[in-house]
């Protein structure tokens, strides 16, 4: 019987999920995971940003473009308005989700950690881009103009807790050959390096970057 708080089927000896014991990657040192993970969202740059919405309580997922990391990789950084109702969502509930997804690989990964609101004018002129006058506009006042000294441009600050991610072990022929002889012989497919980073190793990297 499965050791999950959910199950509905009890496979005896056998593994109940295939997939997850056939692509899981432990034996790898936590400086490549991070590595492989920093690069793998640096390098997609778009996210989705999950927060609870403050009115509701239900969860609300927003794209989002990454701006930078912090402490080795392990931290993230986006723009915001300060205006915005995500804003709201993180006053109310710091926990917060980043996921980030290459269609054309199935590559993905997920954090989960804390955010933090940041309107430190040093850390705003840094990352700032003038491509956030297109979000933010220009109100006309010699204030609000979408400038890095515009008040309402902010920082999101996702401090990672944890993370789950997947890497490609394979080409797309190669990945498409796996999933057609296990959908034949019943052979889970082994197509990606399923890799988990713990809160036990992030405080680890975090004391030495």
């Amino acid at each position: 019987m499965s050791g999950h708080g959910f199950s509905n089927a009890d496979t005896g000896n056998k593994p109940a999920d295939p997939y997850k014991q056939a692509n899981l990657d432990t034996e790898v040192p936590l400086d490549q995971k991070i590595r492989d993970l920093s690069g793998f969202m640096t390098s997609n740059k778009f996210s989705m940003m999950t927060t609870r919405d403050s009115k509701t309580g239900y969860l609300l997922s927003r794209c989002m473009a990454l701006a930078a990391t912090e402490s080795g990789g392990i931290d993230l950084l986006f723009h915001t308005n300060t205006e915005s109702g995500k804003t709201d969502d993180l006053k109310s509930d710091e926990h917060i989700n980043i996921s980030f997804l290459n269609s054309t690989t199935g590559d993905w990964a997920s954090v989960s950690g804390t955010a933090s609101i940041v309107t430190d004018r040093d850390l705003v002129r840094k990352h700032y881009s003038p491509q956030l006058k297109a979000w933010l506009g220009d109100l006309g006042d010699g204030v609000h103009d979408g400038g890095p000294e515009d008040p309402r441009i902010a920082v999101i600050r996702v401090k990672m807790v944890t993370a789950h991610y997947a890497i490609s072990t394979k080409n797309i022929v190669g990945k498409v050959a796996d999933v057609a002889q296990g959908a034949i012989t019943g052979k889970p497919a082994s197509v990606n390096k399923l890799r988990e980073i713990s809160e036990q190793e992030v405080r680890s990297w975090r004391s030495s970057h």
